[in-house]
């Protein structure tokens, strides 16, 4: 199956070899997104429950241009470097979808690009 990446200039440009995007048949797989302002290129100042608002503006502006919303998506996968921020991550990410849930992984990892303190991947599906 051929890949067909897809691209947001309203999100973060990419910072190494890989596509904001790729559709695999109808399924969307966004690539990790952090809390990078795209208008400025640098991390967002402020706590976690913040940056993950801001990794979620950036993933929903990727969701949107491949013509999906925040409700196709199916999965999240969720890196905190620090698992004591999972109340403030879990706080912003209820906001971003409504019920029944995308299924979710969190894990703690030992650092992320930038220095970022939580990093948010996902994948949506095309209706129908």
């Amino acid at each position: 199956m051929p890949r067909s990446a897809t691209h947001s200039d309203t999100a973060p440009k990419a910072i190494g070899p890989y596509s904001q995007a790729i559709w695999a048949g109808d399924l969307l797989y966004c690539s990790g997104q952090t809390p990078i302002d795209p208008a400025v290129g640098t991390l967002i100042e402020g706590d976690v429950e913040a940056q993950t608002h801001r990794c979620f503006d950036n993933l929903q502006a990727v969701v949107e241009s491949a013509g999906l919303t925040m409700d196709d998506v199916i999965k999240c996968n969720v890196y905190l470097t620090d698992m004591a921020n999972f109340a403030a991550m879990n706080r912003a990410y209820a906001t971003r979808f409504s019920a029944p849930f995308p299924a979710r992984t969190t894990v703690a990892v030992a650092g992320l690009p930038l220095g970022a303190a939580v990093e948010i991947e996902l994948v949506a599906k095309r209706p129908g």
